[in-house]
């Protein structure tokens, strides 16, 4: 008997220690500040402007061990490159204009018309993507915002009605325009891509209220809310769409539906448990075989990204009100571990390239241009909320 019962209590005690080191592992979210964030998220920008080549364009993939850029481009990265840089420019950083103005004109030089609306080509493949015309839109609209400047508000009617072109009656999106056929390709969707656009239509309807922009925005919202998940067999749903909570963000205060109030609760459950589960990870071998590897920024950054969003649309929504305090932790939690795991300038005099290094993230010693885009923009948008500003 008394046997059995200390085999009963060992197998508890181990069972004990397994979940406190797997699932309930516990999380740690570095300290962070307004002030702080708002230093990392420049230091990220300084990174994109360090690293931007003559003709606009940005370097695209780095390895450190090497010291080796790697080839390869990806003209939706790029657009969401140049929108970052604007959205700080927003905020009242107006010393990236002359980068990200540079990375406008790499898009302008690879522009692509048809009847009455525009799109963004890539140079290399001749595609013409939704996501790549939306980021290009969106960039402008931050541009916009930032300057007042409103010498490009044709092109963004145009590209807009390029986003419209691609639309579905249901409000969904497909994704390529087939420039031989002049045509859009049926059938193919994309999981990121349906969120840049609507949130690029929400945007359009703040600057230009009176064309009638919520309009396409509003049938989105529904598809996302209701039937995306299900329609396009997306799996663990809610999709983690920062580009949604965009959206949202920016369209609660025109008034959410019932679905759309419970479609961002249930978003901001997905953000909240993504962001716990990385805080439980470590930089450790042992940590890597329980949890696996750590996010890499482009990922984490997204996650503050939709938080951020969904921030926005709590403050606009009574409904949604009781989300906020959650959702300022778990932005804390996620700029906090941006900012501790990005190379400063002590780290980047040890690298074989400073100017690749200081200011970047590196997961296997790689870093992307979009891990410092997505880190920039949910970086500077915690450090307005921790500030108690608004976002642009």
């Amino acid at each position: 008997m008394r046997r059995t019962a200390l085999f009963s209590v060992a197998v508890w005690a181990l069972g004990a220690v397994l979940l406190r080191a797997t699932i309930l592992a516990p999380q740690y979210c570095p300290a962070v500040s307004p002030e702080s964030a708002l230093a990392s998220a420049r230091l990220a920008a300084a990174w994109i402007e360090s690293n931007q080549y003559p003709d606009g364009s940005y370097v695209y993939e780095y390895t450190i061990d090497s010291d080796t850029d790697l080839l390869g481009y990806n003209v939706v990265r790029h657009a969401g490159v140049t929108m970052s840089l604007y959205q700080l420019a927003a905020a009242g950083d107006l010393s990236v204009l002359p980068a990200a103005d540079a990375g406008l004109r790499w898009m302008l030089r690879n522009l692509y018309r048809h009847d009455d609306w525009a799109a963004l080509q890539d140079p290399g493949n001749g595609t013409v993507r939704l996501g790549a015309t939306a980021l290009m839109l969106a960039s402008l609209l931050q541009r916009r915002i930032a300057t007042g400047d409103d010498q490009y508000d044709d092109l963004m009617r145009e590209l807009a009605r390029g986003m419209l072109a691609l639309q579905l009656p249901d409000g969904a999106f497909l994704n390529r325009w087939d420039v031989a056929a002049a045509a859009p390709v049926p059938g193919e969707r994309s999981k990121y891509a349906t969120g840049e656009a609507f949130w690029a239509l929400t945007l359009m309807h703040r600057l230009f209220p009176d064309e009638g922009w919520d309009v396409p925005a509003r049938r989105t919202a529904r598809y996302l809310a209701e039937d995306r998940d299900r329609v396009e067999n997306l799996k663990f749903p809610p999709w983690a769409d920062q580009w949604a909570a965009y959206g949202f963000g920016e369209m609660a205060a025109w008034g959410l539906t019932d679905s759309e109030v419970r479609y961002l609760e249930s978003l901001a459950g997905r953000f909240g448990l993504l962001v716990r589960s990385d805080a439980a990870r470590r930089d450790t071998w042992w940590s890597r075989l329980l949890h696996g590897r750590q996010a890499r920024a482009a990922g984490l950054g997204t996650w503050g990204e939709g938080l951020a969003g969904l921030h926005r649309a709590a403050a606009a929504d009574p409904r949604l009100t009781h989300l906020l305090p959650a959702v300022e932790e778990r932005l804390a939690c996620a700029a906090g571990m941006l900012q501790e795991r990005q190379f400063d300038a002590r780290e980047a005099a040890a690298a074989p390239n400073r100017t690749r290094a200081e200011g970047a993230w590196f997961t296997d010693g790689i870093t992307r241009m979009d891990d410092q885009q997505h880190a920039l923009s949910a970086l500077l948008l915690a450090s307005l909320i921790l500030a108690g500003k608004d976002q642009p």
